[in-house]
């Protein structure tokens, strides 16, 4: 039901940097903000309560992709990656499959022969035009459909509504003096990332916004960036 498809890489740790990134300032020691107990209980119902009501109201949409995924492309419907969560710690993140089986090796041999591509990988770890991805894959991304297994993760507990993406183990090592802020709070199926122009956004834009979601966190927040997710989808903003 599930293919997994995953890649092992040597842990980085959190560093010190110059404070906005400008040389002219100090050298400041950046703490991550720390959720209260009475936060994260607040945090974790708001999530369970979600990720419920989107099962009772939209699982038929469930299995309809799921349909869609198994007509075009075949078993399996789902694949799982591992990815990292709060602490660091990995955890087995779902999404439906919409690349072809042999995505890695597609996607190494592409950039190979594109020195294009490869800068592009390199700044945005995304690609305008993804050689893995299938047609009914494009059609489901467009509209964030393939995100939608990720509500098995927020039930487990391994992801929040609301908080950084989901980072790969290879990707760790882009968060610099950042990683001690994503560790700190659950990913999330979506997130500040998503509502600020997503895939238009190099990976650097990504780690500050996770950055700043941590440090200003409030359930306000969460229910705004929510509301905000519902337009993005709609209208497809930085979708690819």
């Amino acid at each position: 039901m599930f293919r997994s498809d995953s890649a092992a890489h040597g842990p980085v740790a959190p560093r010190l940097v110059p404070g906005g990134g400008n040389s002219s300032h100090p050298t400041i020691y950046v703490q991550p903000r720390r959720l209260t107990a009475v936060e994260r209980t607040a945090k974790r119902a708001l999530d369970i309560a979600g990720a419920l009501t989107f099962f009772a109201v939209f699982g038929p949409i469930y299995l309809v992709v799921a349909l869609c995924v198994l007509i075009s492309m075949g078993r399996p419907v789902h694949f799982w990656q591992n990815r990292l969560g709060a602490g660091g710690q990995r955890f087995r993140f779902y999404k439906f499959r919409s690349m072809l089986q042999n995505s890695e090796e597609v996607l190494d041999e592409f950039l190979s022969r594109n020195d294009m591509a490869r800068t592009e990988w390199d700044t945005f770890q995304k690609l305008e035009k993804d050689p893995r991805i299938t047609p009914v894959g494009q059609f489901i991304r467009k509209l964030s459909l393939d995100e939608l297994p990720q509500f098995w993760n927020v039930l487990k507990g391994d992801m929040s509504l609301v908080g950084p993406r989901p980072c790969m183990e290879r990707q760790r090592s882009l968060y610099g003096k950042s990683w001690a802020h994503y560790c700190e709070m659950r990913p999330g199926i979506t997130g500040l990332w998503q509502v600020s122009g997503r895939n238009r956004l190099p990976y650097a834009k990504r780690v500050e916004l996770d950055a700043e979601y941590v440090n200003n966190w409030s359930l306000w927040l969460d229910i705004k960036i929510l509301l905000k997710t519902v337009g993005a989808v709609v209208t497809g903003d930085g979708s690819r």
